[in-house]
Parts: C-alpha cells; structure tokens; sequence
C-alpha cells in the first residue's frame, strides 16, 4: 500500500473532535476510536506489536537494527479540525494545469491563484483536493500516512539503517486535548518529532505561547418599550469589551512573530452570552501582558456597566517549545541535513499556532514539528501535492537513518 493508499484510506473515517465535549469525554468524538483502532491493527499486520490505551493513543515499536541510536518518537494526530465538516470527504486527484482549481460542480468553492501564489510551483503535479464540501484532513492524516508508511518501508528494507523508534498516534489534537492523558515516560521516547506542519520543507520549532480567555457575561432582560434604565444587554455588554481589544492585534491584521486576541466562539443574548478567546504572543512575558489586559478590560467594563456583569478567566494552554528545542539543535539539523539529501529546500518558521509538540517538549520530550506537505489547512480548499506525501516518507527515512550512522560512527 502506497502513502497515497494510506491518505485516501484515512481521511474516509469522519473524526472531527468536539469541541463542546466534556472534559471528562475522551477522545471528545467516539467516531476518533475507530480509526485509531484500525491503525492498531494495520501496525499489528505488518508485525509489530501496537497498544492502544482507555484514552485511544496508539504506540508501537519498531526495533533498531542499529545499537546505539537515541530512540526516536514519531507521532501524529488522527482528528481534524471542526472548522469545516470532516463528514464523507470525498477527495479526487486531479494533474493541476494552472489556473484557479474548480473544486465543486456549481463552480462556488475554488482554490484560486490570486490567494494561493504557491500554486504555481505545482503546474504539471498531481494534487489531492476535496469536492469543496469539506475539508481534507491532511491535518493530520497526512502526518498519519507518512508514519505508517515509514515503518512499512523500513520492514520491507531491513538494509536500511535506523534506531529504535516509537510511533503514536493521538486524539483530539485540534482542540488542545491531545496529550491530556499522553504518557511521556512510558512512550519512552528520547527525542520526538510530530509530523503535523504545512508545505513541504517546514521544520518548525518556534510555536505561540497561548491561553485561552473566557467570558461569562450576565444581563437584564426588559421588554425594550420599557428599557430605559433597566435592561443589561449581554450583547452590548460584550461588543463593549470586544471593541476594547486591539483592531490590530487580530489574526487577520498579524503575521510571523506577532501575537493577537480572537474570539473563536459566541452563544447566546440579552440575557446571557458566553464568548471564548484565544490569547497567542511568541513572548512569553508579552503573553502575560495580554492576559493581564484582558481581565483588566473585563473589569473595567464591568464596572462601567454598574458591576456583576462579567466572569472573566484565563487559563495556559500551551507554551513556546523552543525554549526546550534549543538545547538539543541536532533536532533541527538533522531534520535539515534529512530534507536536503531529498532534494527539499527546509524552511525554519515559527508556527502561528500550536502543535501536540509544544507540551511533549514540556513534559520532557523535545518534540520539533515536520511539514506533511498540505496546504489550506481547516478549510475547504485544502489540498497537499502526490509529490509532497511520498518526499515526505523519503524524509523520514532519511531522518533516522542519520541518527543510526551517527550512533554507528561513535558521532
């Protein structure tokens, strides 16, 4: 089975995660179990012995052929985003020959070259796009497939070199939850990568610091014909607080290094309104900055609003794994040295964002993050390059194979 093989067999299990599940639900969406379960029993007929624990993660071992290599962990996570349905994916390969890709027979969704330049580095490719009813799920299937494909390359090619390496894969990575219940110390693991990134030759290893905000905002409801004086409006309450954040200092006027404030979801209305924020900076002492603006701005609201109005609350989410990463750089120059020898110019970027990496490398395993070599993620246009998934498999072997000639070579 090829990595293609691999990728449109995994993104026609629906495993969106759920957001709105309670904490104590885990995976958030039971539909998650059976695709971890079916890699489970994949992993185990290729030979390899596979567990998959009460929280659904699925670990293996592939056994080194070569002593004395760190044993390297390679994980990738099976849910995909809510953003956009993740509910019948129906994926096509299409030879792209320039122009805006059509995705949909009513011509509405496109991935069009004015937004997506990169478009026509692929002119000739052969490109994995959806119907635009969905998205894809190269976030993270693609990450799956080239794993899985790895460990079958390597059983299939016992010449070529490697350590000791565990494989995992997670749930519930694209709501924050993906390590709640990961155990590092019996993975085992000395040093991870998660193959989670975008376009082909990403290594990241610079991620946001991040929290999350919430409000709790209580009105008064009074018919509005006699409102004068006493209604509360939860709505108005709220379009105060929010106009007090920075116009600029949103997703969509920020870039690179630059943190921002988005609120992600709104329910309900005058009475009462619930509204989540998520809080990002690359800095951490700017983080806690914005955290403090945040609650200051809610007080001050509040009390302009005569008081008892707003339960504000922040809490950490995830913390910028390059503060562990730095101290062990062979991770990112043999991620480098790996991509090169395929013919793939690396990119160091910092991720707008966050990956399962970011709190593994907290809780002691270094864990920098790999392109997948899809694009668009969350959204209808995804897409990732044929050419992408299979460079990426040659990556990786690559890739531990640089670390079993070093431990051969005493390096």
């Amino acid at each position: 089975m090829t990595v293609v093989d691999r990728f449109l067999k995994y993104v026609s299990y629906p495993t969106t995660s759920n957001p709105h599940a309670d904490e104590a639900t885990y995976p958030s969406n039971p539909e998650e179990l059976v695709l971890l379960s079916a890699l489970k029993e994949e992993i185990e007929a290729m030979g390899l012995q596979a567990d998959m624990d009460e929280y659904g993660y699925v670990t293996a071992t592939l056994p080194a052929n070569v002593e004395g290599a760190p044993v390297l962990g390679l994980l990738a996570h099976v849910d995909t985003s809510p953003a956009v349905s993740g509910r019948e994916i129906r994926p096509r390969i299409i030879r792209y020959a320039g122009g805006d890709i059509v995705l949909d027979t009513a011509g509405e969704h496109k991935i069009g070259t004015a937004d997506n330049p990169e478009l026509a580095h692929y002119i000739g490719k052969e490109l994995i796009v959806t119907d635009g009813s969905t998205l894809l799920g190269a976030d993270d299937k693609a990450g799956v497939a080239e794993i899985m494909t790895l460990l079958a390359t390597l059983l299939e090619n016992p010449s070529l070199p490697h350590g000791k390496i565990r494989v995992a894969f997670t749930p519930d990575e694209e709501i924050g939850r993906g390590t709640d219940h990961f155990d590092v110390a019996k993975f085992g693991a000395d040093f991870g990568y998660t193959v989670d990134g975008g376009e082909l030759g990403e290594i990241e290893y610079e991620n946001f610091n991040a929290a999350a905000g919430e409000l709790h905002i209580t009105g008064v409801s009074v018919h509005p014909g006699s409102a004068k004086g006493k209604m509360k409006n939860a709505v108005d309450i709220f379009a105060d607080f929010h106009a007090g954040l920075p116009r600029a200092e949103r997703p969509d006027a920020t870039k690179g290094y630059e943190g921002f404030y988005m609120v992600d979801e709104i329910t309900g209305g005058v009475e009462s309104l619930h509204a989540a924020y998520i809080i990002r900076d690359h800095d951490r002492a700017r983080l806690e900055e914005r955290k403090a603006y945040f609650l200051s701005l809610a007080k001050r609201v509040d009390e302009a609003w005569g008081g008892g109005c707003i339960q504000a609350t922040v809490k950490d989410s995830y913390y910028n794994m390059a503060e562990i990463v730095k101290k062990h750089p062979h991770l990112v120059e043999n991620a480098k040295a790996a991509m090169l020898a395929c013919g793939v110019e690396p990119r160091v970027n910092p991720i707008r964002g966050g990956t399962d990496g970011a709190r593994l490398s907290y809780e002691g395993l270094p864990c920098p993050n790999l392109s997948t070599g899809g694009l668009n993620f969350h959204g209808r246009q995804e897409y990732i390059p044929v050419k992408s998934l299979e460079t990426m498999v040659d990556v990786l072997v690559h890739l531990v194979g640089l670390y079993a000639k070093e431990a051969a070579h005493g390096i």
